[in-house]
């Protein structure tokens, strides 16, 4: 369950905040980063595997993806910091692949399969043992309950659908089945194993792991000590950020916050989205409308629009080809400020691998998530019940804003369409879960899309329910919409789809 102070969301906290201070304050990086597994799991009794020794064996793991890197070969074991002379790389963000299961903490969960739990009531109609089509369900002589032969099992699920008790469960592993692309298998010795040619990012396997036994890469290291270094580090946040530091924290705050960590400036995602929706309606108005393309995807969230390219490429020409919000802000603030280091803060770890394509990696120089922000902000001593200080930040309207929640771009296209081209009529689809996200491409290449505008949020819910968000997504998009609500301007210019930004 999202938003949930639960024991892996503490312990990937334990380790953002460590890194935090090593990298602001440390003089003795190598020694301080081989410490935190010690202080992450100080004592001698584990507290929640067999040993202490495993314990810290896993920690050591996190800190290396916590700081960029991949890690350890399990057959030769080496120091954290093996390799850290490797991690402040200029032409990449982290090793890849970004998401990383850490096979000493992977429970081995079953992939698929069928169990009789003690429910079973050793009923005499013995539905379960009829429906099956494989004679798979037989009764144990001595019980009397039902039991379930695996190597004639062939899933089907009947005998879970005939049990009157509910007495049969079906047993998936959660990081699978949380996979809308199914990016994950098992390898030889039954742990979870993602393939990277697959995966899109979208931390969906990460956040629905109940044992933390995969985690993404980040940057946080690299960025603090870029700001540390003196470097003109910028912020662009994204506009589910309102509501993910606490009730009552506006943006306003969160942006003094921010300077008062050493970030020269701060700005609003959202601008870049105006921009997006502005281009986007122009392109629906002038190629959806009059036949030239069938449909319009949209191009904002990347995990949804890679599902597209790679799974679908006939598409490819179908995504819009308008910049996203991270990149035309990116753009829009070094054209401003040549000399800057713009860090993208938002709730999405796909947003990594857009940043590591090689016609944004000019653009945008670092990534992190709330989550990781969060962790910054308390290794600065940051508390936001107590601070009060903030500053007005005014970048974007309502419809820009509004991009954080399921249906809020195909929205704000669509008002914008209304607003601009009176005449056209305009059609809205939107998918919510990359399974979702995968049948509604195939209605589109089915041809039962014509004339649409397609949103994809890879996330259920929308940006406010990506992989590195703070608060319960119920919250986070309660918070949005009034944050949309209470814009005192609600589109953007028609002419913005105009501005080359270079």
């Amino acid at each position: 369950m999202r938003g949930l102070e639960t024991s892996v969301v503490k312990l990937r906290r334990k380790v953002f905040v460590e890194i935090a201070r090593v990298a602001f304050e440390s003089e003795k990086i190598n020694n301080d980063i081989e410490a935190i597994p010690y202080k992450i799991t100080p004592g001698e009794q584990p507290q929640y595997r067999e040993s202490i020794y495993r314990e810290r064996a896993i920690a050591s793991e996190r800190v290396r993806l916590a700081m960029g890197m991949s890690l350890n070969p399990s057959d030769r074991p080496a120091h954290i910091t093996n390799g850290l002379s490797y991690s402040n790389i200029s032409d990449n963000y982290y090793e890849p692949p970004l998401m990383q299961v850490i096979p000493s903490a992977c429970d081995k969960c079953e992939e698929n399969a069928y169990r009789v739990s003690d429910q079973c009531r050793r009923c005499v109609s013995r539905y379960c043992v009829n429906v099956c089509p494989r004679g798979a369900v037989s009764i144990d002589q001595k019980t009397g309950k039902a039991v379930i032969d695996d190597n004639k099992c062939i899933k089907c699920g009947k005998c879970k659908e005939a049990c009157p008790y509910e007495a049969i469960v079906h047993v998936s592993r959660p990081c699978a089945r949380a996979c809308g692309v199914k990016a994950i298998s098992s390898d030889a010795l039954g742990r979870a194993q993602i393939d990277p040619n697959k995966c899109v990012g979208c931390g969906q396997c990460m956040v629905h792991c109940p044992f933390g036994a995969i985690a993404d890469k980040s940057q946080i290291y690299q960025l603090i000590r870029a700001i540390r270094n003196g470097d003109e580090v910028v912020a662009e946040v994204a506009p589910s950020v309102v509501g993910q530091f606490g009730d009552g924290v506006s943006l306003w705050t969160i942006k003094s916050a921010l300077k008062d960590v050493g970030f020269k400036e701060v700005f609003e995602v959202a601008q870049g989205a105006d921009v997006g929706a502005a281009t986007e309606a122009h392109h629906y108005a002038t190629e959806v409308a009059t036949g030239k393309i069938p449909f319009l995807l949209t191009s904002c969230c990347p995990a949804w629009s890679m599902l597209a390219k790679t799974q679908f490429p006939e598409m490819i020409g179908r995504v819009s080809s308008a910049l996203t919000p991270m990149v035309a802000t990116a753009r829009s603030v070094k054209q401003k400020m040549p000399r800057a280091r713009v860090v993208f803060i938002g709730p999405c770890a796909a947003k990594k691998l857009e940043a590591m394509r090689k016609t944004v990696r000019s653009d945008v120089d670092f990534v992190i998530t709330f989550e990781e922000l969060a962790a910054i902000f308390e290794a600065k001593g940051i508390d936001f019940e107590t601070y009060e200080k903030s500053e007005p930040i005014h970048d974007a309207t309502g419809a820009g804003r509004g991009y954080a929640v399921a249906g809020g771009v195909a929205s704000a296209v669509g008002a914008c369409v209304r607003e601009y081209y009176p005449d056209v009529e305009v059609k809205i689809e939107h998918a919510e879960g990359l399974t979702d996200c995968k049948k509604i491409l195939l209605l589109a290449k089915a041809g039962k899309m014509n004339g649409c505008l397609i949103e994809g949020m890879a996330c259920p819910g929308g940006c406010v329910a990506g992989a590195g968000v703070n608060v319960p997504v119920e919250k986070a998009a309660a918070e949005v919409k009034k944050f949309v609500k209470d814009s005192t301007q609600k589109l953007p210019q028609k002419d913005l789809y105009e501005i080359h930004l270079p």
